[in-house]
């Protein structure tokens, strides 16, 4: 739902319309980590609508942490990857 509502949510963003959005929480020995992949056929990047729906979960997740654990945090949040559009396929080195 945040991915569909990013034009309201972020100044300058314009609302696309998008394809196909998934979300995963993967948990590890470091804590949970959420990852999501947004794609449409139009010509625009959707990264703003990626990068909006994993914030959203993690705010969602660590409303609920907060209530236990008053030391949960998020950190981190970043694009690793993209694909298509003007400016091509793009990819951050990822370091364990």
């Amino acid at each position: 739902m945040a991915a569909k509502q990013t034009a309201q949510l972020i100044p300058l963003c314009h609302p696309v319309n998008l394809d196909d959005i998934q979300v995963d929480v993967l948990i590890n020995e470091h804590g949970v980590e959420i990852q999501s992949s947004v794609a449409t056929v139009h010509q625009t990047g959707v990264e703003m609508e990626a990068l909006t729906a994993c914030a959203v979960a993690a705010l969602s997740l660590l409303t609920s942490l907060l209530a236990v654990d008053h030391s949960a945090r998020m950190d981190d949040l970043v694009l690793l990857r993209k694909r298509g559009g003007e400016s091509g396929d793009w990819g951050r080195q990822v370091h364990a």
